[in-house]
């Protein structure tokens, strides 16, 4: 679907105007879609999906997924989530996953930077070396 560029100033405009702090607020996030909801402006479906995309896209940012082969202790988790934090900022939610397939180490994505320390990656890297 082709949008405006109006529709996009627009959806920019109140992209920004949901954010407090520099982060994203939920409640204001819902009360934009209320509003433009019921107000119903000119080419509101447009802003509603462009909108709808800068959300998700912030939300994809601030979210980080750390993967291990085994369990990680409680105090590895709070090192590790206190050095994300410290990086991308205390905005970022981290949400910790077990993966057998990595065999060994770390796999980090926050948003689209990925930090992979694994066993299995390493030896991907071997095997294209040869």
């Amino acid at each position: 679907m082709k949008i405006s560029k109006q529709a996009q100033r627009d959806a920019r405009q109140l992209f920004r105007s949901c954010r407090v702090n520099g982060l994203l607020d939920e409640a204001r996030v819902r009360q934009t879609v209320a509003l433009l909801a019921r107000q119903k402006p000119r080419g509101y479906a447009e802003i509603l999906s462009r909108l709808h995309r800068l959300v998700k896209m912030d939300l994809e940012q601030h979210a980080a997924r750390v993967e291990s082969a085994t369990p990680l202790s409680a105090d590895l988790r709070a090192e590790l989530t206190s050095g994300i934090k410290r990086k991308y900022g205390a905005g970022v939610s981290v949400s910790f996953a077990q993966n057998p397939e990595l065999l060994g180490g770390l796999r980090i994505q926050v948003g689209s930077d990925l930090y992979d320390g694994s066993v299995k990656m390493r030896l991907q890297k071997l095997e294209e070396s040869f």
